[in-house]
């Protein structure tokens, strides 16, 4: 429920792509459950534009009380006349008393003149629908047309459709949206309008997307007809190869999921596992690839145990500590388990360790495929965990360090990549490298 599931991912959530070709092929229509009965608001409640932070902010007796009254509200100016959902242009949005996390979602919406909507994904605005001819508005890219990321910032990916593909007045539009962590692409008509940008988060410019949210109904200025809206809810398997697709680059796979060919230093500490590397549990120290790399993106899969402790080596000499040593060591850490409760931030899942704090909230459960990708370029390092972005910082600009202890193979302009086990059986697979 939007009240306790949402609210619970802001508690531990509280964080310009590439264009990829294979965006463009529109989401499958299979498996798509309805979430509008076309009878009545079941599974709806009303909610204006308002700070979910806020919201969660509030106590349990508060939150209950806003949201009955933002439903009341609804109630007054939400219809339903042959199984069209129907807005008079007034009072809170529709919004789904269930979270998403990774969806597609199909809706088909009929408006009017002048009106004004969207959709709000993960609680956060908005997928923009409204006139394309109101030349009032073209200052602000209304002649553009709809399905754009309105809220992103100017120039960011996503804010201005790629095409103009709304129908003319008095025609039904079709949206397929498809949703993996802050990446979000839409097609409008069956046109692709957004093709995996990052949906940037409007409440907290500093923060990725929430991790988990509900969809909502924006409307106001005018009468809007909504019909058909489904969700298909995407496996862990599916986001991932979404996410892995999303990057045009020519990707070498570093490790052919049989055996630790192309790998070297602590291989007697690591295995082949169902197509996957695992440190052997007790044992650690760092499995590095063969080749020497500069400035590259590297995607890999990790699965995590219960406690699991691991590292990504970035840049590493060779030897020494990989957190101090190298470039840096990017922490993997099941980092909500009890026993690491009162670590520095500097420390977490997706950190620099010791030396940048990475965004919290965005790793699955111990036991299933995360998907990371990250960018290393010059002195800048990026952490995109499960479609979010956890860390974007330059480490030359860094001078305050965990204990106060200096990080000397930060400046490192090349090394090689791996991993660093610390005892715990962190499994990796899909581990892919491309050159910058």
């Amino acid at each position: 429920m939007f009240r306790c599931i949402f609210l619970t991912t802001l508690s531990v959530a509280l964080a310009l792509p590439p264009q990829s070709g294979r965006a463009q092929e529109s989401p499958t229509d299979s498996q798509f459950a309805p979430i509008f009965n076309g009878k009545d608001l079941t599974g709806w409640h009303g909610m204006p534009h308002f700070d979910p932070n806020k919201l969660a902010a509030m106590s349990e007796e508060d939150r209950q009380s806003k949201i009955e009254e933002w439903t009341a509200d609804a109630k007054e100016h939400w219809s339903v006349e042959k199984g069209d959902l129907v807005n008079d242009g007034k009072g809170a949005y529709l919004v789904t008393d269930k979270d998403y996390t990774d969806y597609e979602l199909k809706l088909k919406y009929k408006t009017v003149p002048v009106a004004d909507s969207g959709i709000y994904l993960k609680g956060n605005p908005q997928v923009q629908i409204w006139d394309s001819t109101q030349e009032s508005k073209f200052s602000l890219g209304a002649n553009l047309g709809s399905g754009g990321l309105w809220n992103n910032s100017k120039g960011a990916a996503g804010k201005d459709p790629l095409v103009l593909a709304d129908k003319p007045f008095g025609e039904w539009n079709q949206f397929k949206v498809r949703q993996v962590g802050s990446r979000t692409t839409v097609w409008l008509n069956d046109k692709l309008v957004v093709d995996n940008a990052t949906m940037e988060n409007f409440w907290q410019r500093d923060k990725p997307l929430f991790a988990s949210g509900p969809i909502c109904l924006q409307t106001h200025g005018g009468e809007i007809r909504w019909r058909d809206i489904e969700v298909r809810e995407l496996s862990v398997a599916e986001a991932n190869e979404v996410l892995a697709a999303r990057n045009d680059a020519e990707f070498t796979s570093l490790f052919n999921g049989k055996d630790l060919s192309g790998w070297k230093n602590a291989v007697d500490n690591y295995e082949v596992v169902d197509g996957a590397i695992r440190c052997k549990k007790g044992k650690g120290g760092m499995l590095l690839a063969e080749k020497e790399y500069a400035n590259f993106v590297v995607q890999v899969e990790f699965k995590l145990p219960p406690g699991g402790n691991n590292g990504l080596v970035i840049r590493s000499p060779g030897d020494g500590d990989a957190a101090y040593a190298a470039m840096c060591e990017l922490q993997v850490l099941d980092s909500e388990h009890p026993k690491y409760a009162k670590l520095d931030d500097r420390q977490y899942h997706g950190s620099a360790y010791g030396m940048a704090a990475a965004h919290r909230g965005f790793l699955r459960p111990t036991g299933e495929w995360n998907f990371q990708e990250v960018t290393v370029n010059g002195s800048t390092i990026k952490v995109e965990l499960n479609g979010n972005v956890i860390l974007d910082t330059d480490l030359s600009t860094i001078t305050d360090y965990l204990a106060d202890r200096k990080h000397p193979g930060k400046g490192r302009d090349k090394g090689f990549f791996g991993f660093a086990g610390h005892g715990d059986a962190v499994e990796f697979r899909n581990v892919q490298i491309t050159e910058l």
